[in-house]
C-alpha cells in the first residue's frame, strides 16, 4: 500500500528492538518507543498454521525486517508489523488534543450519514446522535452491514470512521477510495499511526494511542488487556 509505503519511508533506519508482546486483543513492540496494534484474534485463528513463523527469536530481527512482516498476509505478523511502524512514530503531541474518536464522530456526524468501518463498543452512542448510521464489519453482528456492502454505503456517508486494522487486512487504501471527497473521514484504534502523512490520502483525523508507560503497557497486553484495560497511554487525536 502506497499509504504505508510514504508512513515507512519517514521512519528511522536502524533501532534496537527491546521488546515484542502478543497478547489475545493486542500486540505490543517496543522500539525506539513502544507502539501497539489490535491482534485480531478471530481472524487470525481462521488462518492456517504456523501464524508466526520463527516465534521466540523475533527480537534476533532488525526494525526493518519487523516493519516488513505490516504486508504479510498472516494477520499475527502484520499485527507486529503495524506495531513497529507505531513504535518508530516521533508523535508531535503539540498538534494532537485528548480527544476521543467517538466523541468526534459524534461531533460531525449529528444528523448525517455515518458509515463506522468496525464495530466500536460506542455504536450505541453515536447511533442516538446520526440522521441514519451504517456499520460495516468483518465480523457482522445482527445489524452491521458485510464488507461486500461497504462499496455501496461508504460513497453515500458525510461522515467515515475507519478502523485502524485496515492496515493489518490490507485494505485501508480501498476503503479510502471508497470515501466521497467531501466525507470527514476519521482513522481511528491502536493501530491507528498518528501520522500526518494520511492526511494526504483524505483523513482529517487519527485517533489513535501513544505509549506513556511502555513498561506499564507490556504488562497489560501480556495479560490479555483489552483496549480499555490498557494503562499507561494517551490518547489522542490529530487533526488535518
Amino acid at each position: 500500500m502506497k499509504i504505508l509505503d510514504d508512513v515507512i519511508s519517514l521512519l528511522p533506519e536502524q533501532e534496537e528492538v527491546k521488546d515484542i508482546r502478543q497478547g489475545v486483543f493486542h500486540t505490543a513492540v517496543w522500539t525506539r518507543h513502544c507502539g501497539l496494534a489490535a491482534t485480531l484474534p478471530r481472524d487470525a485463528l481462521r488462518q492456517a498454521p504456523p501464524m508466526v513463523q520463527h516465534p521466540g527469536f523475533l527480537l534476533e530481527k532488525g526494525c526493518r525486517e519487523l516493519i516488513e512482516l505490516v504486508r504479510s498476509d498472516h494477520i499475527l505478523e502484520a499485527a507486529m508489523g503495524m506495531a513497529t511502524i507505531n513504535s518508530l512514530l516521533d508523535v508531535d503531541a503539540g498538534s494532537c488534543t485528548e480527544l476521543n474518536a467517538a466523541d468526534l464522530i459524534m461531533e460531525k456526524g449529528e444528523n448525517k450519514r455515518v458509515a463506522i468501518v468496525g464495530h466500536f463498543p460506542f455504536i450505541p452512542k453515536v447511533e442516538k446522535t446520526a440522521k441514519i448510521l451504517w456499520v460495516v464489519e468483518k465480523n457482522p453482528r445482527p445489524g452491521d452491514f458485510t464488507e461486500d456492502e461497504a462499496e455501496k454505503l461508504i460513497p453515500q456517508a458525510e461522515v467515515v470512521g475507519i478502523t485502524g486494522t485496515a492496515f493489518t487486512n490490507h485494505t485501508m487504501e480501498h476503503l479510502l477510495n471508497l470515501c466521497d471527497k467531501e466525507a470527514y473521514v476519521v482513522v481511528l484504534g491502536d493501530t491507528a499511526p498518528l501520522s500526518p502523512v494520511l492526511f494526504d490520502y483524505g483523513v482529517n483525523a487519527v485517533s489513535g494511542t501513544q505509549v506513556m508507560d511502555p513498561e506499564q503497557v507490556l504488562r497489560c497486553v501480556s495479560q490479555g488487556a483489552n483496549y480499555r484495560q490498557i494503562k499507561g497511554v494517551s490518547r489522542l487525536t490529530m487533526r488535518r
